[in-house]
């Protein structure tokens, strides 16, 4: 079934809010909007400080413990871990990891997370795209790899990648359809999900569907996740044609791909709709992290950091920072001091490298 078309007074409602983003829509948008981008674009310039150059596709990024714990940065396309000194400046390779297919198309070595137990077992997870599928793993720096989970399917797009602990201790995990759009609707893949695990992989109490670690479904290519303080999940998700998205997850709902591309139908409540959208051409979103009150997203295409403002379950217009300074934006975290990292993606085969790409820049 194709997808929904959306009715014209939402797609003008929707240029309005791009063009308040600093997009090219001739429609306009108030001079408060305006002055709030133009004084936020005149912060961030002056704040802003490049962490880490000379980087190959940076993916993943996570902290190790404590306020001045240095980050991990998973390279995509070299299959390698690079560990960078907090406040930044030295690096170091401190493992390669073995079996990743390095030519995988939009795969490679993608999302990273640290183990809340770090302290004691030393574990790192990493998902990556091996010779026959995508998968989860774990180690100690240097070790080797343990599978958590496998099975997951590969494509040459449609990935996905993100993996985080949540607040309840869980591994969660998002997975694109590899391009095989009706995998996500199927529940009984692995594929087009958000998925939630125990550190070793096993299905959890809680999860809604029994025997299953899916957690969400109706997913194109997910490939944000961050919480709030009230602990609720949001995730930036790549579109087709049309609308890209940021999506409250909640346990066991539908996001409706490949039926419904952005806002639409959603069938008594058989899907769920979007929070926020962008034009396909604006966005391509990628990592989100929240601080504050704010969910800041990073954009590929868009080559521009969006802020969003969250009041409880509810999302406010994007106002665009950083718009075309660093090239394409993979991947944002918050730091254990609470700072922002974004890394670039110029050197991933869709962009223009800048001399010293690919980096990580900080948002104090």
């Amino acid at each position: 079934m194709s997808p929904r078309r959306v009715t014209v007074p939402l797609v003008l409602a929707l240029a309005g809010v791009v063009a308040a983003c600093g997009g090219n829509s001739s429609s306009g948008s108030g001079p408060g909007a305006a002055a709030s981008d133009t004084s936020s674009q005149a912060a961030v310039k002056r704040s802003v400080r490049t962490i880490a150059t000379g980087l190959h596709v940076p993916w993943g990024i996570a902290f190790l413990p404590g306020r001045n714990g240095d980050a991990l940065v998973a390279e995509r396309t070299t299959g390698k871990i690079i560990r960078v000194a907090r406040p930044g400046g030295r690096k170091k390779v401190v493992m390669q990891v073995p079996g990743v297919d390095t030519q995988a198309g939009e795969g490679g070595l993608l999302g990273l997370a640290v183990s809340p137990h770090y302290a004691q077992d030393k574990l790192v997870y990493a998902f990556y795209t091996g010779a026959s599928d995508n998968r989860i793993v774990r180690f100690t720096l240097g070790g080797r790899p343990r599978v958590v989970l496998k099975g997951i399917k590969r494509g040459t797009i449609h990935d996905a990648g993100r993996i985080a602990f949540g607040p309840d201790g869980k591994l969660y995990a998002t997975t694109g359809e590899a391009g095989e759009a009706g995998l996500a609707q199927d529940r009984g893949s692995l594929n087009g999900k958000i998925l939630r695990m125990n550190a070793d992989g096993s299905v959890p109490a809680g999860n809604p569907f029994p025997g299953s670690l899916v957690w969400s479904y109706g997913h194109r290519d997910p490939q944000g996740i961050a919480w709030d303080s009230r602990g609720r999940l949001w995730s930036a998700e790549f579109g087709q044609d049309r609308f890209d998205e940021v999506n409250l997850i909640r346990k066991g709902h539908n996001y409706g791909w490949p039926v419904v591309e952005g806002r639409g139908d959603t069938r008594g409540g058989r899907f769920v709709n979007p929070k926020v959208t962008f034009h396909t051409s604006q966005a391509s979103p990628s990592g989100d992290a929240i601080r504050g009150h704010y969910l800041y997203v990073a954009a590929l295409r868009g080559e521009s950091l969006y802020r969003i403002r969250l009041r409880g379950a509810s999302a406010g217009r994007p106002v665009r920072m950083l718009n075309g300074r660093y090239g394409r934006l993979r991947t944002v975290v918050k730091a254990p001091d609470g700072s922002l990292w974004v890394s670039t993606s110029n050197r991933d085969g869709r962009g223009q490298p800048q001399a010293g790409d690919d980096r990580i820049i900080r948002i104090p």
